[in-house]
């Protein structure tokens, strides 16, 4: 398997990105192929530059044994032609890579991370920022479920 590279994109990088990288990236130890991969994430917005994800988010994800400590960054558009598959969470995050990708050939490298869910059916992984702890505990159940079937997907397919 050759080295394949994924981008994970939310709004702001600062809750659904960092963790689907998180998440990945422990799916990716378990599995010994952390040399097969590169992970990153990143936010259509740059409000964040240079921050760690939000407490909230990091918060939840410690409970479960992950330790976010992604600096937070603005996708741009070297992202295209440096990664194979650019990950939305949602629609907005979708629509906002296609307006950024430079070329037709860019934008089919853009997925939607729900695509990947095996257990959990939802059409998107909603941004928890403005909401209570179970969103973001529903988040990490949605991301745990499509990370794990994006693996799968890929091993499968190479």
């Amino acid at each position: 398997m050759s080295v394949k590279s994924i981008l994970f994109v939310c709004l702001g990088n600062i809750c659904r990105s960092p963790m689907a990288e998180g998440v990945f990236n422990r799916l990716l130890k378990e599995k010994g192929l952390q040399d097969k991969f590169e992970v990153d994430s990143a936010g259509l917005h740059g409000y964040h530059e240079g921050e760690l994800p939000d407490s909230r988010m990091r918060a939840h994800a410690s409970k479960r044994g992950y330790d976010l400590t992604h600096r937070c960054r603005p996708v741009f558009q070297t992202d295209f032609d440096q990664f194979d598959m650019l990950i939305g969470m949602d629609e907005q995050n979708i629509r906002g890579l296609k307006n950024l990708a430079p070329t037709a050939e860019h934008r089919v490298k853009i997925y939607r991370m729900t695509d990947f869910l095996t257990k959990i059916e939802a059409d998107e992984v909603p941004d928890p920022y403005y909401g209570g702890p179970a969103g973001f505990e529903y988040v990490i159940d949605l991301l745990e479920d499509a990370c794990s079937g994006l693996l799968d997907t890929l091993i499968t397919n190479h």
